[in-house]
Parts: structure tokens; sequence; C-alpha cells
């Protein structure tokens, strides 16, 4: 019998089943409920953007996209949105999905936390980006039907997100500061770091080994 919360099914499939273990497992509740509320979410958002994400494209980018913030997955430092954006692509080629699906995927991830551009992109990568900013900053929050929001609470609880999501995300990324300039990811830094400071693109601009 298939899951369904607030009126939204998840696919039952091995490898989504596979996946809710995987995160649940190595990253914990905090997380695991994050990413969950994320894909239910997204499924509205794609309801009142008028399109059809794959379900279970959908779900396992919003399982695998804050996964890079707890293990890093690469050999190389990079940011934790790729990093998750590569496991999850690895992930489904391994499971024998096509390169086109893996890629969407890996795009819905890499792009979670970038302003504007995810929005306007295929309907995985959209759904993911607004589901994120509904999860994390109430993003068309007073639009949703109150109904579904609290079933979807209910079943994933937020407890104390704000807080420990920013913890969690701290975490994520204070041994990799330099990854973090040109992106939202800075503000966390500098929230937490005394002194934090970012370097901006003008000083990049200003300070290249061009003369002029």
């Amino acid at each position: 019998m298939s899951e369904v919360i607030a009126g939204l099914e998840v696919p039952e499939t091995a490898a989504v089943a596979e996946a809710s273990r995987h995160i649940r497992e190595t990253t914990g509740p905090l997380l695991y409920h994050h990413s969950r509320r994320v894909f239910f979410f997204g499924r509205i958002h794609a309801r009142k953007l008028g399109v059809e994400p794959d379900p279970e494209l959908l779900y396992l980018a919003a399982m695998f996209h804050d996964a890079g913030l707890l293990t890093p997955f690469s050999a190389v430092e990079q940011r934790f949105e790729v990093d998750g954006a590569d496991h999850a692509r690895e992930f489904l080629r391994a499971r024998g999905f096509p390169a086109a699906a893996a890629e969407t995927v890996w795009t819905a991830i890499a792009l979670h936390t970038t302003p504007g551009v995810p929005g306007r992109m295929g309907p995985e990568i959209a759904a993911i980006h607004f589901g994120v900013l509904t999860d994390v900053v109430g993003f068309g929050l007073a639009e949703l039907d109150d109904g579904q929001v609290a079933e979807i609470v209910a079943a994933h609880p937020r407890g104390d997100f704000k807080n420990e999501f920013l913890r969690t995300y701290f975490d994520g990324l204070k041994n990799r500061p330099e990854t973090t300039n040109g992106t939202v990811n800075s503000d966390v830094l500098a929230h937490f770091v005394p002194g934090f400071r970012r370097t901006t693109a003008v000083e990049r601009i200003l300070g290249s080994a061009w003369p002029s």
C-alpha cells in the first residue's frame, strides 16, 4: 500500500525506499524530516505552477538535497550542494536510471540555494527550489492549504527547526568557508563566526591579474 500524506503520494519504488533508508541513517532526524517536507511542499508548488515533475526524481532530489552538509562525498573541497548532487547522481547511475534523469536530479540539488534561476527551469528543478524555500524561509506559506501543511508537519515535525538547521548548516560549511563566496551560504558563516568577512566580487575584479 502506497504512502499518502496530505493527499500527496510517495512513489513506491525500490530507489525511493533505499534513498529514504540511506538519508535517515546518514543524516539523522533533522535533515530526514526536512527533506521529506521539501518533497511534499515541492509537489504542492508544482501543482500551483501547473507542471508535472516526475515524482520519483523529485523525491530522490529532495532526499539528497542537503546530504552534502553532513558527509563529504568528494575528494575535493567544493560547495555542499555539489557534494550532495554528485552523490545523488552516482546513486541514480548505479541503479540504472537514464543519464538525463541523473542530470536532472543533479541540477535540482546543485542549484537549490541559487536565487532566481532554478524556479525558471524544469519541473523537478523548480519544485525542489520552491519546496526548499517554503520549508526554510516560509516562501508562499500563507497561500498553502492549512490542512495540508498541518498534515505534512504532523508526519514530519519541525521541532526547533530554525535553530537546529542553522547549526547543522554552519557545521557543514565551517571547514570550507571559501566555497561560500558569492552564495547565500556565506550569510550563515557571517552569523556564527565573529569577524567573518566575505570576499566580494568587487575585490576579486579589482584584485585580478589584469592591469586594467
